[in-house]
């Protein structure tokens, strides 16, 4: 009963997430909607981990095999996509450096900001330290 429950708890924030598409004129697909208000209600305290931990668990476990149909259709569409394969490798090799760079770039960012944020008095024990 407890899977259950955390099952439709999942379907109801996805369900929302296909309502909010329909009703909101964004290039944003459901499933995004659906994540931020599943983050959102995580966050707040409305809905609490433990409530979809163990189902949202078994889904990720299970994620590589929700690939399998469309790699299938993907081979028996082989020997289409071999005329357009080597721009489509460049594309993934391109946009997957600038992710990367893009991510790691950010992180930088963050972790400075929140060096900056520290006390000034810990700033300088930890200057003192390194002193040392």
């Amino acid at each position: 009963m407890k899977y259950v429950k955390q099952t439709m708890i999942i379907t109801g924030m996805t369900l929302a997430g296909e309502i909010l598409n329909n009703l909101l004129p964004l290039p944003v697909p459901a499933g995004v909607y659906g994540l931020f208000l599943m983050l959102a209600a995580l966050v707040t305290g409305i809905v609490k981990l433990e409530s979809v931990e163990g189902t949202g668990n078994f889904l990720l476990d299970t994620m590589s095999l929700m690939f399998i149909p469309a790699t299938v259709g993907v081979i028996e569409c082989a020997d289409e996509l071999r005329a357009v394969l080597l721009p489509f490798l460049l594309v993934i090799l391109i946009s997957t450096v600038v992710v990367m760079c893009v991510t790691g770039w950010t992180a930088q960012w963050v972790i400075g900001r929140g060096e900056d944020r520290r006390a000034p008095a810990e700033r300088e024990a930890e200057e003192r330290g390194r002193e040392r």
